[in-house]
């Protein structure tokens, strides 16, 4: 019966050997794919450049260091995919982490130019009295064409996503495995995330937009008053 088993579900997740064991199975995790680590360390470091850069062009007025330092945001994709590329052509085989690695740079180099461009307004505004941020609208035809333009950008990460997978399994000499076999392959079997990933990035975002619910014209009324101001997105 179901009842009886919701109190050792209960016990067990407090219990310190089922923790102990999860921390072991995450540190087997990291220990065996190492580029998992390298994926987070590559995150940290986008943030962290780019922070970098932003308080050096606003807070610290030295513009030509932070652009340099802006400028350098896409190194840390370069070794990314430089580390894994190198890692299969020293014989390890293509997997997890590399599909990992190739998705996370895909999503970077798609979005990256405008996650930069989003925090610059926001520095922009708060250290050297630039335009204050915009919100467009969030729902309704107005909204669409900028949920559109965010999920051509996912498709770009993508097709960035599946090239680095093609650029991994040619090194590797692995070739591309039968269609029916990706959802088995280590390596492969990324590009069904990124499918799932896809699909409901569409509904949630232009579908939504377009038949869900509306706020009313608030949305409208702030883009319209605002238009002097740079975009958020």
């Amino acid at each position: 019966m179901p009842a009886p088993c919701c109190p050792r579900i209960a016990r067990s997740a407090d219990d310190p050997a089922g923790r102990a064991e999860q921390d072991r199975g995450m540190e087997d995790l990291l220990s065996e794919n190492p580029l998992v680590l390298l994926v987070i360390a590559c995150e940290i470091g986008f943030w962290v450049v780019l922070a970098a850069g932003l308080v050096a062009r606003y807070p610290l007025r030295r513009p030509r260091l932070g652009g340099i330092l802006l400028v350098c945001v896409p190194v840390v994709d370069l070794v990314l995919v430089t580390a894994s590329v190198v890692d299969v052509a020293r014989g390890t085989p293509p997997g997890f982490s590399h599909g990992l690695a190739a998705v996370y740079l895909g999503f970077t180099v798609a979005f990256g130019h405008t996650l930069v461009r989003w925090a610059d307004v926001r520095f922009a505004h708060r250290y050297a009295g630039g335009p204050a941020p915009v919100r467009g609208p969030r729902d309704g035809l107005a909204a669409l064409p900028r949920e559109l333009k965010d999920f051509g950008r996912a498709l770009v990460a993508a097709v960035i996503a599946g090239g680095v997978l093609l650029v991994l399994s040619l090194v590797a000499g692995t070739g591309i495995p039968p269609v029916a076999e990706w959802m088995e392959d280590p390596l492969w079997s990324w590009t069904g995330r990124i499918g799932v990933v896809l699909a409901v990035w569409f509904v949630t975002g232009p579908v939504w937009v377009a038949l869900g619910p509306r706020s009313g014209g608030r949305d409208a009324a702030g883009e319209s008053s605002g238009r002097s101001g740079s975009e958020c997105r």
